[in-house]
């Protein structure tokens, strides 16, 4: 499960990777489901590994619309 203090560790990441002035992507793995994406996405992250958030659904793709809508909400869309 993703831990929520991961997310300032995030945050700092970000900072770096900005600082450095490099096109750089950051990923995080472990945890990530619709309910958490949205926060995560905010702290910085960029890429996103959702494993069994996904299957084990019984329905993959009503799985991946809702992360997808929570990100759309971080980009401001």
């Amino acid at each position: 499960s993703f831990i929520e203090g991961t997310l300032e560790k995030v945050r700092q990441v970000r900072q770096r990777i900005i600082t450095s002035g490099r096109d750089i992507r950051l990923e995080v793995d472990g945890g990530i489901k619709a309910s958490n994406i949205r926060a995560i996405a905010e702290a910085g992250a960029d890429m996103f590994v959702a494993g069994s958030a996904i299957f084990n659904q019984e329905d993959y793709k009503s799985a991946i619309d809702a992360m997808r809508a929570e990100l759309a909400l971080a980009n401001g869309e």
